[in-house]
């Protein structure tokens, strides 16, 4: 049967938001007193919400309601705040109850009324914001800031206290959630989901996210989908399916579903706080079954559906169309107050249905009695430290990132993994902090060389077990190495894990690294949100390890050739992004400890996994991560003149190849002079008024020159080297080799040529652009694009690269070597 608008299906009564409360949990533990306190201190919630959105003035309405008390531009969202606010106020009776500690992630996006009014009552919000303070001038002041221009916004910003979770962006909730109780034994984290939300594809692998909870060493996590039926204007899906297929779903996903639905407002009472009840008892339970023995085990966490009329206690209708329970309750149920005579009194009316007078006394605060509803000092969820995470945080105790060197005697001469000797040390730093530290990565640690980290923590792993896992599976139900293959989620936990004051790492393939740059744009703009809050601690920096990189791509093909993330990363702000590019291990050791030790940034580092030469020992490696940049003496033939040409390079295979064309010139042209410099941190190239890591124009003219050709090889797309370059005074000669969508099953050579990377490509560049080398260059550069040629055939013929590009090693011996460095790592 299909049903339509005139023939709904014959169960649609089960799935409406309307009527009496229908509960798994039928018990009604609240007193009357109990019902009535709780539903005025909800109407008091609601009464705020419905304040921010309209009232700049007369914020209890102690006059009759004028238009200039109206905001002339009404912007925010009712939708989702009643609810939002219904379950702080029920959470709130548990926690004092109880004595828990709690925090609230408020899924839907634009649900801030919903949170915001409740921390105002709580007292929170006037602590860190005295100028909103509990009375009427306060009050004024909170309405008229909220969605204000100079104020804040309709969603849980960092402005917000108690937040770790904007939501302007759908999908992370309980992923943030997740993360946040991992290794907080005590703490339970209410994640509520909108129904919205739940649509997107984030959220809907997220639900797997209970197969990772050790209820030894872990909090708790309690979902509540919050099904109001609606979005913007349409239904949602799981709000639209019948009651058994929606049961069933999340049974599947491992959950125990409790049902709470209606709108009678003492009977939801009544069932909310029995099922809050309910469920807290099971999550106590399962923890103190597993505390108790030392055995770890997977429960069937509870969860919550609560479906409750979308713009709960909203007008019915206005003009005769349906409000409460539908989409026109979403944002501004009347936008039009200031047009509409109708529309300005049933405004005044709806908000004096709450009843103002009786919840707040003479000067503008919430009255004793409901006061005393709320929690006190940190047990507030709106002023819990783990929604604040900076004040819990301590600094990792980190190894000496020196003892994991790689011995380099002659630069060019020694191949390694790049990354394995760093999966040594983290290893070791998961040693070190074993309940504040932990690795990320979806189903690739392996993979990308960070093998040595499973001798100190498996994969964390609690559902079923087979035999072969034994072998090589590296699973264990207490590990700290975190493995799912849904980037969404993964870098949903590590950023609730670091938001609340812990430490991660984590790392990825780089082509697929796109599947978190919404994520990891909005974490950027939360912590540039953050720095111009005084009251927000640092929280550790989230460290982002891109590898298996586009030019070592031989089998995998054109699908995993994409270094376009740093391009998403230079777009935001410059307060609390760093790109790096280690060209070896030890500079790659010297970053990833300076990453660690950092605050409030995202730490971008591009190191590929697969064999590579060596070309600085530890202490040339400190000094070089230091700088960010600079000559490589043993590379440059421009010793006390002025150079022909600026070799520049950025990137493990754009240096090797950079290097070998000085190689190519150097025997073709031996009185060639050429300055060799590598970047690792590529913000260096940004003036210094743009980043603050950016060379002064000074600096940058006396390594680069004002009038010389540089070549610069790039590990990512050309002309992100132009936007960062710009303004430079030698910009018009800088000539950019990267990636440009040119490839397939390619050999790395014959990748590199395809996108004129390679040696030969800019050894001929080289001579297109040095004026003397244009007239006596053409028979060089008629071999050179023979061995190309040559290079390329016997590609295609042996499937691999020939002799002589396989084991290229640098030919000349280091003139003079870099003094010793004692002192601690210096990166800025």
């Amino acid at each position: 049967m299909v049903a339509t608008p005139e023939k709904p299906l014959q169960d649609s009564a089960s799935i409406s938001a309307f009527g009496q409360a229908r509960s798994t949990v039928e018990e009604r533990p609240l007193s009357a007193e109990a019902v009535d306190k709780i539903q005025r201190f909800w109407d008091a919630c609601n009464y705020l919400a419905v304040g921010m959105i309209y009232l700049r003035d007369n914020p209890l309405l102690r006059e009759p309601l004028q238009p200039d008390h109206i905001k002339r531009r009404l912007l925010g969202h009712w939708g989702s705040s009643p609810g939002l606010s219904f379950i702080w106020t029920h959470l709130n009776r548990v926690i004092r109850q109880r004595d828990l500690n709690m925090i609230y992630i408020a899924g839907p996006g634009h649900g801030a009324p919903g949170f915001l009014g409740p921390s105002y009552l709580e007292g929170t919000y006037s602590e860190f914001y005295p100028d909103k303070s509990e009375d009427i001038e306060g009050m004024q002041k909170f309405f008229k800031e909220f969605s204000f221009p100079g104020g804040i916004g309709s969603h849980c910003t960092p402005e917000t206290p108690g937040s770790i979770h904007e939501g302007g962006e759908l999908g992370y909730a309980l992923s943030h959630a997740y993360g946040a109780a991992y290794d907080n034994p005590d703490l339970i984290v209410a994640a509520v989901v909108g129904d919205g939300e739940s649509e997107t594809g984030p959220l809907a692998t997220s639900w797997h996210s209970n197969k990772f909870i050790n209820p030894i060493r872990d909090g708790a996590v309690l979902p509540i989908l919050h099904l109001n039926g609606y979005k913007i204007n349409n239904p949602t899906i799981p709000a639209r399916i019948s009651h058994e297929e929606l049961e069933s779903l999340f049974v599947g996903y491992g959950y125990t579903p409790y049902f709470v639905e209606g709108s009678d407002l003492e009977s939801m009472h009544q069932a909310m706080a029995a099922t809050l009840d309910r469920c807290i008892d099971q999550i106590q339970s399962f923890q103190q079954k597993a505390r108790s023995t030392g055995q770890a085990f997977r429960p069937r966490w509870p969860m919550i559906v609560l479906r409750t009329p979308k713009g709960w206690t909203a007008p019915a209708e206005i003009d005769g169309r349906k409000i409460e329970g539908s989409w026109r309750a979403h944002q501004v149920p009347m936008a039009d107050v200031l047009k509409n005579e109708d529309h300005f009194r049933l405004l005044e009316q709806w908000m004096r249905s709450y009843k103002p007078e009786e919840l707040f006394d003479e000067n503008g605060k919430l009255i004793a009695e409901l006061r005393e509803l709320a929690p006190v000092g940190d047990r507030r969820m709106s002023a819990n430290p783990h929604a604040n995470g900076g004040e819990l945080r301590k600094d990792l105790r980190l190894p000496d990132f020196r003892d994991y060197k790689v011995d380099v005697p002659e630069p060019g001469q020694v191949e390694v993994e790049n990354t394995r000797p760093l999966g040594v040390f983290l290893r070791d730093v998961m040693k070190h902090n074993p309940n504040n530290f932990r690795v990320f990565s979806p189903d690739e640690n392996s993979s990308n060389k960070l093998s040595p980290i499973y001798e100190e923590s498996k994969k964390f792993w609690i559902a079923e077990y087979f035999p072969e896992d034994s072998d090589g599976g590296e699973l264990a139900p207490d590990g700290r190495v975190m493995e799912m293959l849904s980037e969404h989620t993964l870098e949903g936990w590590f950023e609730g894990y670091i938001l609340t004051g812990r430490h991660g790492f984590f790392s990825t393939y780089e082509s697929f690294v796109h599947i978190i740059d919404s994520m990891v744009n909005q974490h950027c703009k939360w912590l540039s949100i953050c720095n111009n809050i005084s009251w927000r601690e640092d929280i550790a920096s989230l460290n982002l390890l891109i590898t298996s990189t586009v030019w070592r791509q031989d089998h995998n093909g054109f699908t995993h050739q994409d270094p376009g993330f740093l391009d998403v990363v230079v777009n935001k702000s410059p307060s609390v992004t760093r790109i790096y590019l280690p060209p070896d291990v030890n500079t790659l050791l010297s970053v990833a400890n300076h990453c660690l030790r950092s605050t409030n940034y995202v730490n971008v580092i591009v190191s590929d996994k697969q064999l590579h030469l060596q070309y600085m020992d530890m202490d040339e490696a400190v000094i070089h991560c230091t700088k960010g940049l600079g000559i490589w003496d043993w590379a440059s033939t421009d010793r006390g003149s002025e150079p022909d040409v600026v070799m520049a390079c950025a990137g493990d295979i754009p240096t090797l190849e950079a290097l070998a064309a000085t190689v190519l010139l150097r025997e073709e042209f031996p009185d060639i002079k050429i300055r060799f410099i590598n970047i690792v941190d590529l913000f260096k190239l940004q003036p210094d008024t743009e980043h603050p890591h950016g060379l002064s124009d000074r600096d940058f003219d006396s390594l680069f020159t004002v009038d010389k050709p540089v070549i610069f090889n790039f590990h990512g797309y050309p002309w992100l080297i132009h936007r960062l370059a710009y303004r430079r005074h030698n910009h018009e000669n800088m000539h950019v080799r990267g990636y440009k969508e040119k490839g397939n099953i390619n050999t790395p050579l014959e990748l590199a040529i395809n996108n004129q990377i390679d040696r030969f490509s800019l050894a001929m560049d080289v001579i297109d652009r040095v004026p003397r080398l244009q007239v006596i260059g053409a028979h060089a550069k008629e071999r050179f694009r023979n061995q190309q040629i040559e290079c390329r055939q016997y590609a295609y013929e042996y499937g691999v690269d020939a002799p002589g590009i396989l084991d290229w090693k640098w030919p000349y011996a280091r003139q003079m070597k870099s003094p010793a460095v004692s002192k601690d790592d210096a990166h800025e």
